[in-house]
């Protein structure tokens, strides 16, 4: 890092994205093999094209996408990888907006058209494109209130 460019301190891990074709499945597979239960029953995202749902593990989360149709972005994902897998890791930030400033002073792309959106917690996110960070998207998102 250089001198002239503002810390950026990752918060918590938030959650660990898993793509799946089908929501449904996957919890009984969680359910099944891990004894875990839902967190946030699924629920529609359609503004991302997505299907989310939550369970709660020890320190963090997984959350399950699933996609809405076909022009969702993790239908491509899926294309990709037919059985679902690791999507993206999501840290929280204290200042969203500091932390995408950081992204671009630093030369990383910010997905999108930079500009935050809403995401399944109900706090603004950004995504980081996986090409400037080692191949993992990654998701920051504003650290919700409840934390």
């Amino acid at each position: 890092m250089t001198d002239d460019l503002p810390p950026l301190l990752l918060g918590r891990l938030n959650h660990v994205g898993i793509a799946c074709p089908s929501i449904d499945d996957t919890i009984a597979m969680y359910a099944r093999l891990f004894g875990a239960t839902v967190s946030t029953p699924p629920f529609d995202l359609p503004a991302q094209g997505v299907r989310v749902a939550f369970i709660d593990v020890a320190n963090s989360q997984l959350e399950l996408i699933e996609p809405l149709g076909p022009d969702s972005p993790i239908h491509g994902f899926l294309k990709k990888n037919p059985a679902g897998g690791q999507h993206h890791v999501c840290f929280e930030v204290a200042d969203i907006i500091a932390a995408r400033d950081a992204m671009r002073a630093r030369g990383a792309t910010v997905l999108g058209s930079g500009e935050p959106r809403i995401g399944a917690h109900g706090v603004p996110i950004i995504f980081v494109h996986p090409r400037d960070t080692g191949g993992v998207l990654i998701e920051l998102m504003a650290t919700p209130d409840h934390y």
